[in-house]
């Protein structure tokens, strides 16, 4: 996969570096000199130029990659270079960063961003989960299908101790993706039990009934 990310600074070179570990292409764009620190990412190729600038995005062969991510700290900057990269390249597909979560709200398919990544708005949602073990948290929502990723802490109190993920009937368009027990992820199977104090993260459809889930959640499976 090839991956243009615009903005070169902490959270654009983290971003590189993980796709970079993971086999993809990728290109770093930033305008500031000082953003260019291409010995801490020197796999990827970079370019000193201004996203927001059609050039710059020709330049950087926006017309050829599979994702551009906007990872400016400027939300302005991070819709103007969405909607570019979506209706002048064609990109399948744009996450954008929201550095002031009063702006989510323009970052929709409008501007061209298929993926809204609120960095305060998953901290806040990270420290809820912390501090209210036991309820649902959404975490984030991707604007194009309205599906969304919700997590909780499970109880030690909870009637899911001790079942088997394949004993819980879960509600419709609501899938358990993972577990993350001991601060390691877990692709859940059938034979998985669930413990106390596991972080379930599940994945739900913009119409998947929430209140359906939190009641499964506090009072237990139906059979399969």
């Amino acid at each position: 996969m090839r991956v243009v990310i615009a903005g070169a600074g902490s959270v654009g070179r983290s971003i590189a570096r993980e796709l970079l570990g993971h086999g993809h292409e990728v290109t770093l764009v930033d305008r500031q000199p000082s953003a260019m620190r291409v010995a801490q990412v020197s796999e990827a190729d970079w370019l000193l130029a201004d996203a927001c600038e059609l050039s710059t995005l020709t330049e950087a062969k926006v017309d050829e990659c599979d994702v551009v991510v906007a990872a400016t700290g400027d939300d302005k900057a991070n819709l103007v270079i969405s909607l570019l990269s979506k209706t002048e390249y064609g990109v399948p597909r744009t996450v954008a960063r929201v550095n002031n979560p009063k702006n989510e709200w323009m970052f929709d398919e409008a501007w061209g961003v298929d993926v809204a990544v609120s960095t305060p708005r998953i901290m806040t949602a990270m420290v809820e989960e912390a501090v209210a073990v036991g309820d649902l948290v959404r975490i984030f929502t991707f604007h194009q299908s309205g599906a969304g990723i919700l997590g909780l802490t499970l109880p030690t109190d909870s009637p899911l101790v001790g079942k088997r993920v394949g004993q819980v009937v879960w509600p419709t368009d609501i899938v358990l993706a993972c577990i993350v027990r001991d601060d390691r992820p877990i692709t859940p199977s059938p034979d998985d039990t669930i413990e106390g104090r596991d972080e379930l993260l599940f994945v739900t459809s913009r119409d998947a009934d929430e209140q359906a889930l939190e009641q499964i959640l506090n009072r237990g499976p139906a059979a399969s």
